[in-house]
């Protein structure tokens, strides 16, 4: 059990969290040796996945002040927001580049994940 003090931390500092850690993944110099279509594949899938999550866990911490839809729409724009920073800081790292595919992918994980909630959502109101 999560003691009531300790709560707003646990909420709010999982997505801080996921985030230091992106920008630490983002921070590390590209190995240009990483060109086969499997491992570019899992690299997207990655991206993906990572973002998807980041909106998971800002729509834990929001929702415990907003409404389900404002709670949505401010964590789409939180991770997608991120994911175009993460961009803008890869442009500075030796070997990496940013790119607004990636932004794109990362957009379609949060959203992937918002439309899958949001579906939910609805569902649970409706009588069976």
């Amino acid at each position: 059990m999560t003691s009531r003090p300790a709560r707003p931390i646990a909420l709010w500092g999982a997505p801080v969290a996921l985030m230091v850690v992106i920008f630490a993944l983002s921070a590390m110099p590209s190995d240009s040796d990483h060109h086969s279509l499997v491992v570019l594949i899992l690299r997207k899938l990655a991206h993906f996945g990572e973002y998807a999550l980041l909106l998971a866990l800002w729509l834990r911490a929001l929702r415990s002040r907003l409404t389900l839809d404002r709670a949505l729409g401010l964590a789409y724009a939180l991770t997608v927001s991120y994911a175009a920073s993460d961009e803008y800081h890869q442009t500075f790292v030796s070997g990496r580049v940013g790119t607004w595919r990636d932004v794109l992918i990362d957009a379609a994980g949060a959203l992937a994940v918002a439309l899958v909630i949001r579906r939910g959502a609805g569902r649970a109101r409706q009588p069976a």
